[in-house]
């Protein structure tokens, strides 16, 4: 069985069609690891392709702001405007939705959460001393995160952690007694390359393919500037920072 992960897709509509079409065939599950919602210009139809793949969806902070559950003034002032705009524009299914969501879910030896299994809204799981702390914080073998918008993987065995190369499009053998995925960004990568990033994780083979999926930048950022929404949300894109 291979899981498709995604993460970070932030209402970027054309970037996570790229991806779906990509994995069309490949995959059997999905795990979304939040923020959904939040940056882009299509939250309905992000959230809307999403809840028909029938996928595991958990919140992550721009979830949990959006339908009022935290507050925005730990946002810097671009997020907390499209967050606001994100609120508004919330059908009230999609908000009833959204605030059904779990901050931690477990699939069989998977724990998800979008920041860390302890403090799934805001921490960023990035340094070693982060890795090794976190490991009391859930009790299955693996953990799957987002967040941070950058791709990885790393085992730990026995407090020494081993981070295996990241190739996209090779398949990685999973390492360690414990371990981390991180997908990356479907929607804001922020690892320097535009693409849309995904993971597919095969639960026989106990392995993890990398992927990155070309997308229709432009039309992204059409769709931010039709909506009113801050420029710069757009014009990072290119980026992929």
């Amino acid at each position: 069985m291979r899981t498709l992960l995604l993460s970070d897709i932030h209402a970027n509509i054309a970037a996570l069609e790229s991806v779906l079409a990509d994995a069309k065939g490949e995959f059997d599950a999905v795990w979304v690891l939040g923020d959904t919602i939040g940056y882009g210009a299509d939250p309905s139809a992000c959230l809307s392709a999403v809840r028909d793949l029938n996928a595991v969806v958990i919140a992550g902070n721009h979830e949990e702001a959006a339908v009022g559950k935290m507050t925005t003034k730990n946002f810097n002032p671009v997020a907390k405007e499209a967050i606001e705009w994100t609120a508004e524009s919330l059908t009230e299914d999609e908000r009833r939705y959204l605030e059904g969501l779990e901050l931690i879910e477990v699939r069989g030896e998977f724990t998800l959460a979008h920041g860390s299994p302890r403090d799934p809204v805001w921490e960023y799981i990035e340094s070693g001393p982060q890795i090794i702390d976190n490991l009391e914080h859930f009790e299955t073998k693996g953990c799957v995160v987002g967040h941070t918008h950058i791709p990885f993987t790393v085992g730990v065995t026995n407090g020494e952690i081993e981070q295996p190369d990241y190739v996209p499009g090779e398949r990685i053998k999973l390492v360690g007694e414990r371990l981390y995925i991180n997908p990356g960004s479907v929607g804001q990568p922020r690892d320097r390359d535009p693409r849309a990033s995904y993971v597919l994780l095969d639960l026989d083979a106990w392995d993890v393919e990398f992927r990155r999926a070309e997308y229709d930048i432009s039309r992204t950022q059409a769709r931010i500037q039709e909506e009113g929404l801050p420029r710069f949300l757009g014009d990072r894109l290119f980026n992929g920072q």
